[in-house]
């Protein structure tokens, strides 16, 4: 196997991923589920990525690793400063070095951006924004980018203007696995008519979406609810929910959907049921194109 030549990591808060880059692009691809919740301090950091890329770093001189994502958010493995918005997605040459141990490493962890009404901050979602508009440098509207913490952007002029945040996936994923809906709540599978369907209720009464969890408990025991509908519902409470909240962002606007694919796939349904022309964009090709574009700054 080849040695990359530099290596480009998006390490967010549920997985880690990497491409070890070459002169004409990547060489290899990993993943791991080693996200910055899984990982119990600034110590595990620098094991868990040579555990996955060590036999990629060449033993004779120093790599570029260059990362983005909540690793450098506070709790991670070092905090890395904001850039205040409005302004283009990354600087030019901008990043944090944590120490290292081994010396083969030439670590560059990039900054998140924030904003100060409503107090908001973001790490890896400016990454995959600059990799879209690499391919749309004239895009005028939404990116929906998906994940633990949804972000919903606002972009013009080549810069993010504003964002909001919402904590959806990190909820849905405690109340299916942690919460007392875990007992009656598929682990996987989707039923689009009844995802839909709380989609819908929680978009026209969002007062009511957290009256709606504990019916899904009830209706198993009481009229052996299919776990897989409990699931699609649970997701569809919340989704509508935000949508609720996010309508001025989405409403008459361009939104491109940027994320993995199921979670990419619900964001899109949910709004093409409200007659949203959504546009998706992959998450992995954003953060690798974005991650790109850092590096080629910062020759």
């Amino acid at each position: 196997m080849s040695y990359a030549a530099w290596i480009a990591v998006d390490w967010g808060n549920s997985n880690l991923r990497l491409w070890a880059m070459g002169p004409d692009g990547p060489i290899a691809e990993r993943k791991a589920p080693q996200g910055t919740l899984a990982l119990p301090g600034p110590e595990a950091y620098e094991p868990a990525l040579l555990a996955l890329a060590g036999d990629l770093i060449a033993p004779d001189r120093k790599t570029m690793v260059l990362i983005c994502g909540a690793v450098g958010a506070l709790g991670g493995w070092v905090e890395a400063p904001y850039r205040q918005l409005p302004c283009v997605p990354l600087g030019a040459g901008e990043f944090t070095s944590p120490e290292v141990k081994d010396p083969r490493l030439d670590l560059r962890i990039l900054p998140g951006l924030n904003q100060a009404r409503p107090p908001a901050i973001l790490r890896g979602e400016e990454t995959q924004a600059a990799g879209f508009l690499v391919s749309e440098p004239d895009f005028d509207g939404i990116l929906c980018l998906p994940g633990t913490h949804t972000k919903w952007m606002h972009i013009s002029a080549g810069e993010v203007v504003s964002f909001l945040s919402f904590m959806t996936g990190e909820l849905f994923r405690f109340l299916a696995d942690a919460s007392v809906l875990r007992f009656t709540t598929a682990r996987a599978g989707f039923d689009e008519a009844a995802f839909l369907d709380a989609v819908s209720d929680a978009i026209s009464r969002p007062e009511r979406m957290a009256s709606g969890l504990f019916p899904l408990r009830a209706e198993a025991v009481l009229a052996g609810l299919d776990p897989v509908v409990a699931r699609s519902r649970l997701m569809g409470l919340l989704l509508g929910a935000e949508l609720a909240a996010a309508r001025m962002q989405w409403l008459g606007r361009d939104v491109v959907v940027i994320g993995g694919a199921e979670m990419a796939a619900a964001y899109a349904t949910a709004l093409e049921a409200q007659g949203v022309a959504v546009r998706r964009f992959d998450g992995d090709k954003a953060a690798l194109m974005g991650l790109i574009e850092a590096h080629r700054l910062m020759a």
